[in-house]
Parts: structure tokens; C-alpha cells; sequence
């Protein structure tokens, strides 16, 4: 991997282990924009951006609560107005845990990227146009995981199926795998990972930045779960300190990981029952590590375009697994690119949009 530090803010590691990485760091509502925003919304837009209401068939009847109609940001580049007869690729864009689309694209004010000014600086300085778009992926438990699960509804399959389908009728977008590229940061680049591998024949370039929860943890300690075992009720949720990142995870990963529709109100297991680890749930979540789930996905991942997955020197421990998952990409030869750059989870992310990843898209997505 090619190495290219700052901030020490941990936000996301691998399943079961971030947990103690929170704990050592320290529609749906919106989460408000946190502390570290830094980047305020560009004044003036050379594109245009629009905010709508995506209907998800694959989110009907989820067991939590949460409505299938979706909140989306939509970027529309400088000339999509001016040249009507002219179609786009597109770019899906998937946020974090806690976070939100109207973070990302400046609607809750400044935040630590801004993804309208970001693709303008791109476009300035030579990356073609394409059309963004990021679903708000809050939930009851504060992130979706971009999961399949009875608790929280199939997402791999909203972005995929539904929200695909619904930009391709709306907008005048290059309907074909080959000019549609989806990525993702921190849960999202873990999203984009999960959902990357299994619908190859949607997408045609991935790029995972700071992607969570790749390795499992197999042999957890009955104290990472602690606080999320108090948590009884939706009000429990709703009372939990903004600061209480690592309940909230362990709650958001049962609901992805290891629903449970015969345990109302919160329908979720989690790997600790009666002060003992359970094995089988354990097993559930290990399951759904990108680094255990990459081997069966191979011949899919050899159908992409472009792969791209990178982290900061300091977002430990997603730096670390993002060189394991290029180790096992190089063993079995699938084509990509990982990078290890001078950075933490969130502090050049809004660099990176613009210089790395509209970049990347322009070179390997099909405008014609």
C-alpha cells in the first residue's frame, strides 16, 4: 500500500471490536452536525441541488419503525440545466454512522465535508460531471449499515434496486451498470463493500473510504456490551448521551446483524445473554465482516471496472484492515488500488472527495 497524521478522532472499527475503540475514544430526525464540522456550505453553487423523497419497497415492514420513504440529496452538475438533451453517470454516495445526507451536503450547515463544494473544486480542476446522490441512511438506531435485516429492512437492496430505479426515472442519467459508481465512508465505505460485492451488475467502480467493521471479533468481552444491554425500549434510544457512540453501535450492529422479530420493542439480539457471550449471535456478526464475506465474492469483485479503498495513518483500527483486505485482494488477483495517507477517520475527507475520488469516478465511469 502506498503511504503518503492529525486529529485523533476515532468514530468507527471492525464489528464486535468497535465497541472499545469507541469506548477508548470517547422520514427519520436528522442528527445535528458535530463537533468537528469545520467546512461551511459553499456561498455560491456551480451545480444544483435537490433534496427528495425516495420510496423504498425493499424498507417496507421493518420491524423498527422506520419509514420507507427516504429522504435524498441530489447533486446536478453545472450543465445538466443548460444541455437538455445531455445524459449523466452517476455517483451513489453513502454516509456514515450518525450522520446524515443533509450533513454531507450542507443543509445542517458546516460539517467536515461538504460534497456540493467539493465536486465543484473537482470540477474546476478537470473532473467530468456527474450526478450525486446519497440517501439519509438514519435510522431509529442512528445508522442502517446498509444491511439486510428483518429489524431494519433490506438496504442493500434500496440502494441497489429502489433508489437506482428512481434516479434512473427522474433524472436523465446513463442508465447502465458501466456508468454507475457507488462509494462510501466509514459505514458507508463499509456499504459500499457489502453492497459493492453482491451487485456487480448495478455498479461498475467502488471506492471505500475509511470502510468500518471489516474484521470480526471473535471472542468479544462480556464489557463491550454492557451499556447496550440496559437499553430496553425506544426511549432508552432516544436517551442516549450523543457522546455514547459505543452503545449506540453495539444497538445499530444487533439490528443490522442479528434481528430478532420475536423480541419487541427493539427486535434485536445481541451477542450477550444472561453475563455470557452467545456463540451463535457472535457468529451472526462475524458473518457479515467483509473480510470473512470477501472470499465468497471474488468472481464479482473480478467484474469491476475499478476498485479503490483507502484510510488515514491515524484511524486505527480501519487503517489496519483496509491493508488486510488489500493483501487478500492481491492474493487472488482482483485489480484495485488501497492507499494509506497521512490523516485520521474524518480530517481529509472533504480533500479526498475532490482530489481522489470525482477523480477516480471521471476516469473509470462511461459518459457515453
Amino acid at each position: 500500500m502506498k503511504s503518503l497524521r492529525a486529529l485523533p478522532l476515532v468514530v468507527f472499527a471492525s464489528a464486535l471490536s468497535f465497541t472499545a475503540m469507541a469506548q477508548n475514544a470517547a422520514g427519520p430526525a436528522t442528527p445535528a452536525a458535530p463537533s468537528f464540522a469545520t467546512i461551511k456550505p459553499p456561498e455560491k453553487l456551480a451545480g444544483k441541488l435537490e433534496r427528495v423523497t425516495v420510496h423504498g419497497d425493499a424498507l417496507v415492514g421493518n420491524l423498527s419503525g422506520d419509514s420507507p420513504d427516504r429522504l435524498v440529496s441530489v447533486y446536478l452538475p453545472p450543465s445538466y440545466a443548460a444541455q437538455p438533451q445531455r445524459r449523466y453517470p452517476v455517483l451513489y454516495l453513502l454516509h456514515g454512522f450518525t450522520d446524515s445526507d443533509a450533513n454531507w451536503f450542507g443543509f445542517s450547515g458546516a460539517h467536515f465535508v461538504n460534497v456540493p463544494g467539493a465536486t465543484d473544486r473537482a470540477n474546476a480542476a478537470g473532473a467530468r460531471e456527474v450526478i450525486i446522490v446519497m440517501p439519509n441512511a438514519f435510522t431509529k438506531f442512528a445508522g442502517s449499515m446498509y444491511s439486510n435485516s428483518a429489524a431494519t429492512g433490506d438496504w442493500e437492496a434500496f440502494v441497489a434496486k429502489d433508489l437506482v430505479a428512481y434516479v434512473d426515472s427522474h433524472y436523465r442519467t446513463l442508465a447502465k451498470r458501466t456508468s454507475r459508481g457507488l462509494a462510501g465512508h466509514s459505514m458507508g465505505g463499509y456499504g459500499t463493500i457489502r453492497i459493492g460485492m453482491k451487485y456487480p451488475d448495478v455498479f461498475s467502480s467502488l471506492y471505500a473510504l475509511s470502510p468500518c467493521c471489516m474484521a470480526a471479533n471473535l471472542n468479544p468481552s462480556a464489557q463491550q456490551f454492557a451499556g447496550a444491554m440496559k437499553v430496553k425500549t425506544d426511549a432508552d434510544i432516544a436517551a442516549l448521551a450523543p457522546a455514547d457512540f459505543g452503545t449506540k453501535a453495539m444497538l445499530a450492529s444487533a439490528a443490522a446483524w442479528s434481528a430478532n422479530p420475536k423480541k419487541p420493542p427493539l427486535y434485536i439480539d445481541l451477542p450477550l445473554a444472561d453475563g455470557n457471550i452467545a456463540p451463535d449471535v457472535v457468529a451472526r456478526w462475524a458473518a457479515n465482516a467483509p473480510l470473512t464475506m470477501v472470499h465468497q465474492y471474488i468472481p464479482n469483485l473480478r467484474k469491476y471496472a475499478a476498485i479503490a479503498v483507502d484510510a488515514g495513518d491515524n484511524d486505527q483500527p480501519i487503517e489496519s484492515t483496509v491493508r488486510t483486505l488489500d493483501q487478500i485482494l492481491v492474493s487472488y488477483g482482483v485489480a484495485h488500488a488501497a492507499e494509506t495517507y497521512s490523516g485520521n477517520h474524518v480530517n481529509r475527507i472533504d480533500e479526498r472527495l475532490a482530489s481522489k475520488v470525482l477523480p477516480f469516478f471521471s476516469a473509470h465511469l462511461a459518459f457515453e
